[in-house]
């Protein structure tokens, strides 16, 4: 998932830096402090890079197994510390701690995943020759890359880099990892409880904390990847920082997901999911429903089931509310900005409105009749609003949702047309009749296009992000037809050459 302000950038509004280079991490709910951690310096990173880059030949010597042996060593820990885990989570982000616990849950389901399929996906396998290298035996495996830098978003600062994490570890690889300036001490709680399960290889997974130029300095120290999650001017930032040294890149940008509801949803299940989605986390999911397009001949069903769930929401500070606050401060003036807009040119309120803006907190708002060009339907917003639209029908709907540049995930609600629906949004990631299903699912990849970002994490690919291909072959017994040297015979290619018309062109 992806942040408006992400770990690689020069933000530091919620951070107090003293003359000793540490800074605070602060409870968005509260404004207490949660903790204290340093400043590294570019110094710094590339000293952890040194040290990852030694330990990464000791772990890649290990063998599936043996790394399955000691991540899975991490994951029950992690279950057995889940209470502190959530809590932490929590503290940092302001999240319910039935959300922080979902995140957890998700955490740990991938890392059983990444472990028990790493072997499957990139272990070595045979491949056929073909026909003209026949007398040859043929292998590809996947070999782990090295070390791979990791910049962590603030909105699910377990769940989404530890989708990198987890898996690039799977692959045989060292990872050094940047958590957002909001979260340190999530990322730091990952350090720690890695050591404590495979003190051995204590190396292999570090942790650098930091704003903006940390996140630049890990780009420019001698990474084999980096794997960004952020927004996109600052991805496009990453990208530049990695292009000096040909260093490969992996980035999950924003998005502005849809939901797209038929004429034949069911319509009460598709309002209870809209609401979810849009609202769950206090909007702050990239892949969540920010737009939805209704097909007319439901349209008032939708809005008045979707206005009755959503009018019943209220954030809040304490373990059990629905949701809570908007970690980022400076968040709230464009979520403020995006309404302020949509009103001002002719959007209504139809739950909430200007006044559900109250710092740090952001109560439901669901806006109708809004412009396309609006910003509240083209740019990220980041907070628990739903712009509804409606539509002639679900096909008008596919065509509004794909006409933005983002293209992370979507929803459709259908009885018969779901997966036709589907296969012809713009997107990385589809769910029918569901939200966000996709981002549950270890063995799916996650990710974009257009400005949402390319590469995939999770699943076979995401695997496969943190690994290099090797294909080898092997002479078996010389050939009698072999046109791959000059001393073949003159009339050897044209027997090769019948031999493909009669194999291939039939």
């Amino acid at each position: 998932m992806t942040q408006t302000a992400p770990a690689g950038s020069d933000s530091a509004e919620s951070a107090v830096v003293d003359a000793e280079s540490r800074f605070a991490s602060l409870d968005p709910r509260t404004g207490e402090v949660v903790g204290h951690h340093p400043v590294h310096t570019a110094a710094d990173v590339s000293a952890a890079v040194l040290g990852a880059r030694s330990a990464a030949v000791t772990w890649a010597e290990l063998g599936f197994d043996g790394r399955r042996t000691r991540l899975d060593a991490w994951r029950k820990l992690l279950v057995r510390r889940l209470d502190e885990f959530q809590a932490l989570i929590s503290s940092e982000t302001g999240k319910s701690a039935d959300d922080a616990r979902t995140e957890v849950t998700l955490v740990v389901e991938h890392m059983h995943w990444a472990t028990r399929n790493a072997s499957r996906v990139l272990g070595k396998r045979r491949v056929s020759p073909g026909m003209l290298m026949y007398n040859h035996a043929a292998s590809l495996e996947y070999k782990p890359l090295g070390v791979i830098g990791v910049i962590g978003p603030w909105n699910y600062p377990a769940f989404t880099p530890m989708g990198s994490i987890s898996y690039a570890l799977a692959a045989g690889n060292a990872v050094v990892f940047k958590p957002s300036e909001y979260t340190p001490g999530v990322g730091e709680f990952l350090a720690r409880t890695f050591v404590e399960a495979a003190p051995e290889h204590a190396s292999v997974f570090q942790v650098v904390t930091g704003f903006g130029e940390t996140g630049a300095a890990l780009c420019q120290a001698g990474v084999d990847k980096v794997a960004f999650t952020g927004s996109t001017p600052t991805g496009k930032r990453v990208m530049a920082a990695c292009a000096g040294t040909l260093t490969p890149v992996l980035v999950e940008c924003g998005g502005k997901d849809a939901l797209i509801v038929a004429d034949d949803a069911d319509v009460k299940a598709a309002a209870s999911a809209a609401v979810w989605g849009g609202i769950f986390n206090a909007g702050q999911s990239c892949a969540g429903v920010e737009r939805v397009y209704v097909a007319e001949a439901v349209a008032d069903e939708f809005i008045e089931l979707v206005t009755r769930q959503a009018s019943k929401l209220r954030p809040g500070g304490e373990p059990n509310a629905t949701f809570g606050p908007i970690t980022m401060p400076r968040q709230v003036e464009i979520i403020q900005a995006h309404v302020q807009d949509a009103l001002d040119r002719g959007g209504r309120a139809v739950v909430g409105g200007l006044d559900s803006i109250r710092p740090p907190y952001v109560e439901p708002i669901v806006l109708v009749d809004v412009p396309e060009d609006s910003l509240a339907v083209t740019e990220e917003t980041f907070g628990p609003t739903l712009v509804i639209t409606r539509v002639p029908d679900a096909d008008e709907g596919v065509r509004l949702a794909n006409a933005l540049r983002y293209g992370l995930g979507g929803s459709v609600f259908s009885r018969a047309r779901g997966e036709e629906l589907a296969r012809k949004m713009r997107c990385g990631m589809v769910s029918v009749n569901a939200v966000l299903a996709f981002a549950a699912m270890p063995g799916l990849p996650f990710g974009g296009i257009g400005d949402s970002g390319f590469g995939r994490i999770h699943g076979d690919d995401g695997l496969r992000e943190f690994a290099t291909p090797q294909a080898v072959t092997r002479l078996r017994f010389r050939a009698m037809l072999n046109p791959m040297t000059y001393d073949r015979g003159s009339r050897t290619v044209r027997h090769v050459v019948r031999l493909a018309r009669l194999l291939y062109g039939r």
